[in-house]
């Protein structure tokens, strides 16, 4: 998907805050995604991998993504809402998480992006704090609610 908007400049991005929430587009979390992501991170609990005992064992009727799995997917989505024209971007951190509902496999899930604050970093960059609120199709309550930062150089 080509993003909407680009950001190319620090000004474009400060004229983001206080503004309405940018929307992705929707991404699948399916039952192969949530394999790939125990083998690269040795977490191979059978609420994730083992579909079968998942949908007779677990509360949520069948298996469920990881939590980080879900949290890992903000920054693509990122980039598929803002493009980005700049010399370099990198993921700073993160200043709170939250896992608020679980993600069954084979749900769809966006993300909204707002920008909560600017602030100028080194080397003419700035550091961006978005307030990121991952959605699933067909639920009212959200999967996750994460304060995001990122720094940038244009």
């Amino acid at each position: 998907m080509t993003p909407e908007l680009t950001l190319g400049h620090a000004d474009d991005v400060r004229a983001l805050v206080g503004q309405p929430p940018r929307v992705s587009h929707w991404v699948e979390v399916d039952q192969a995604s949530v394999d790939r992501f125990a083998v690269a991170t040795g977490d191979h609990q059978w609420i994730h991998v083992d579909p079968e005992r998942a949908t007779r064992e677990s509360p949520f009727g069948g298996p469920i993504a990881h939590g980080f799995l879900t949290l890992s997917l903000i920054p693509a989505l990122l980039v598929s809402t803002f493009g980005f024209e700049q010399r370099m971007g990198v993921n700073y951190g993160l200043n709170r998480v939250r896992f608020t509902a679980p993600v069954p496999v084979g749900s769809q899930l966006r993300a909204r992006f707002a920008v909560s604050g600017v602030t100028d970093v080194e080397e003419g960059g700035v550091q961006i704090v978005w307030n990121v609120t991952l959605e699933r199709l067909g639920s009212e309550r959200p999967v996750c609610i994460a304060e995001f930062i990122t720094r940038h150089y244009f």
